[in-house]
């Protein structure tokens, strides 16, 4: 790949993690042809520009968060691949990343290497190399996606232990909202994983969101 042949847009409301991503990606295969504070600013530069891959925070700031502007970026702008790269290591974040077509979901403690391979992988319209978190759900959620079943037979309990599940939250946390306790919300836990399906909470947590239920 030719250098400065990929062309990104930096979207982050941290002017330090900006500038650090540009430092970082200096004298690399990738050029940063324009940089976002906010999301509104991340959708109008990926119109803008056309960018082959946009790197985009999930917190940034009042207004459109990283997540609204995937999705904008993914409607209107789809040749665009779109990376959320974050702090936040979250079920639900996880899960509407994946429902909004993001290609890849890198916590920003990656290295170097991995954050190129992740971008250059991307303009080049591969899954992520590495076995990282975004491409096994995904996988996994797309081979589901081929026999849907709407009617799976969570109780009403249960359907609100997926909820809370879904919005990212622990045993002990789940256990205090609804007032019962952590082993009980553990036995819950593993009948919804049964019924749906799924090997773990990322996954319910994507077949939650993919069905309006958080």
């Amino acid at each position: 790949m030719a250098a400065g042949s990929v062309r990104v847009v930096v979207a982050d409301d941290h002017e330090v993690v900006r500038c650090g991503l540009v430092n970082l990606l200096d004298g690399t295969d990738v050029e940063i042809v324009a940089e976002a504070s906010s999301g509104e600013a991340a959708v109008s530069l990926a119109m803008k520009h056309k960018p082959d891959v946009i790197l985009l925070d999930i917190r940034m700031g009042p207004g459109k968060d990283g997540l609204k502007a995937l999705e904008n970026i993914r409607n209107d702008a789809p040749s665009v691949r779109c990376i959320m790269l974050t702090t936040f290591d979250n079920p639900t974040y996880i899960a509407r990343a994946v429902a909004s077509g993001a290609h890849d979901y890198i916590l920003k403690g990656c290295s170097r290497e991995e954050l190129l391979e992740s971008i250059t992988g991307a303009a080049s319209g591969k899954l992520p190399l590495r076995a990282g978190e975004l491409r096994r759900v995904a996988t996994t959620m797309a081979n589901r996606v081929v026999t849907p079943d709407p009617d799976v037979p969570l109780t009403q309990r249960e359907m609100q232990v997926l909820r809370h599940v879904a919005l990212g939250l622990s045993n002990k946390e789940i256990a205090q909202s609804l007032t019962i306790s952590v082993e009980t919300v553990k036995e819950h836990v593993q009948n919804i994983l049964r019924k749906l399906a799924v090997s773990d909470r990322t996954q319910a947590a994507v077949w939650a969101v993919r069905r309006g239920l958080a």
